[in-house]
């Protein structure tokens, strides 16, 4: 089986702690994001029992398969075997990129996550199918946080990707993305050879009183922010002409 061909515009990292949650139940919370227009699904929990991990992910994947949605698991390559999801996302503390791709084998997606245009081309080498780029701005659902880059860093990534010959691998960027600042940073960080290929969110969506709305706000601004990027890449592949008659 081949990998899905992924839309990477509104990508939702899950967090089910009570700060962010609350009292309410996480796979309501996640189909309702998937209703609104999600097109991602990460399933982030470091801490629960194998178990646990492995049952929420089995509900999750069954309710983002209605929705067309690829899951994938954060970290725990194991959960993702046993649930036979779309992939994992790992980070550069989380299992090697190579050991986890000879756990899942070839046709799963791996995510990396990069905060420096090392570590962005470092994973590009090893077979990345595309990268989680961050943090971009300070976050409360993430406390182990290296670095804020910004959107200058953003585009120095960006950079440095399509620079070294990866200007086809997907990027997301994260870290404290919202509704308010999603369109500027996709604005903001569009280096002249790459652009961003969607945001990833947290409380943003996770934390909405209403999700489903939350998403459909948040994927409208995301699209109206990529037009300019869409209208770029089909004008270097077509150039624009007006016959007059």
């Amino acid at each position: 089986m081949a990998k899905p061909s992924v839309n990477y515009g509104l990508y939702l990292v899950t967090d089910s702690t009570p700060a962010i949650l609350g009292d309410r139940d996480i796979e309501q919370v996640v189909e309702a994001a998937l209703r609104g227009g999600v097109t991602v699904l990460q399933y982030r929990d470091k801490h629960s029992e194998r178990s646990v991990a492995v049952e929420t992910a089995r509900k999750l994947h069954n309710i983002a398969r209605r929705y067309n949605v690829p899951l994938l698991i954060n970290d725990r390559v194991d959960v993702a075997v046993e649930v036979n999801c779309e992939g994992v996302h790992i980070g550069q503390d989380d299992m090697a990129y190579e050991e986890a791709r000879r756990l899942l084998g070839p046709n799963k997606m791996i995510g990396v996550t990069a905060s420096s245009k090392e570590e962005a081309i470092r994973a590009c080498e090893s077979g990345a199918d595309y990268l989680g780029i961050g943090t971009v701005y300070s976050t409360q659902t993430k406390k182990d946080t290296k670095s804020i880059i910004g959107t200058s860093g953003l585009n120095e990534i960006l950079s440095a990707l399509a620079a070294a010959g990866h200007g086809a691998v997907p990027t997301v960027c994260i870290g404290g993305i919202n509704a308010s600042n999603a369109a500027p940073v996709i604005a903001a960080a569009r280096s002249p050879a790459k652009a961003l290929d969607g945001v990833a969110v947290v409380s943003a969506l996770m934390a909405a009183s209403d999700p489903a709305a939350a998403a459909r706000d948040m994927l409208a601004k995301v699209i109206v922010a990529m037009i300019p990027q869409v209208v770029r890449a089909v004008a270097d592949k077509t150039p624009l002409t007006h016959n007059m008659t």
